[in-house]
């Protein structure tokens, strides 16, 4: 196998290993993506599986003998010659190490992003619980129970009151 093509196999491998496939499913809400989703993962999988069975194996050695009995010795050394005059180069990354501190940094800030948003998801639930609370209180709810829950506004009344502002 040649080094770039094995390569490929190996990163496509280590990838889909560390892939977290039922972490993000479980974060998609429509129907429609989770379609999408299962027909990326399924794209992902075709594709790995043909690296790994492509890539990770040795090219049969070719039977010189095979056509010398049928094209004559001549033309198949002068192919066995060039075939094996031709050196394939070894692939070197060089691209990897440029990208690797910002793909690293762009990492680190996506982690911290991913807990910002955790901690204002929790915060919008709660809000969103609050809200369903009060709404279904809100009918036989007394003034006094809704400035218990919000004393800021209580606050504000009470202050608006006592200035003698009645806003207008």
């Amino acid at each position: 196998m040649s080094g770039a093509g094995k390569k490929v196999a190996d990163v496509a491998f280590k990838a889909s290993r560390t892939i977290d496939w039922e972490g993000m499913a479980k974060v998609l809400v429509t129907d429609e993506a989770r379609r999408e989703f299962s027909n990326l993962r399924r794209a992902f999988d075709e594709v790995n599986t043909q690296l790994q069975t492509k890539f990770s194996q040795e090219p049969e050695p070719i039977d010189w003998d095979f056509y010398r009995k049928g094209i004559g010795s001549g033309i198949v050394d002068m192919y066995k010659e060039a075939y094996d005059s031709v050196e394939i180069p070894k692939y070197v990354d060089n691209v990897t190490p440029e990208y690797k501190p910002k793909f690293d940094a762009l990492l680190v800030e996506l982690k911290e992003a991913e807990q910002k948003s955790l901690k204002e998801s929790e915060r919008l639930e709660k809000e969103i619980i609050d809200v369903q609370e009060i709404s279904k209180k809100l009918s036989t709810m007394t003034a006094d129970e809704y400035f218990e829950k919000h004393p800021e506004l209580k606050k504000k009344f009470d202050d608006e009151i006592r200035n003698d502002y009645w806003g207008y």
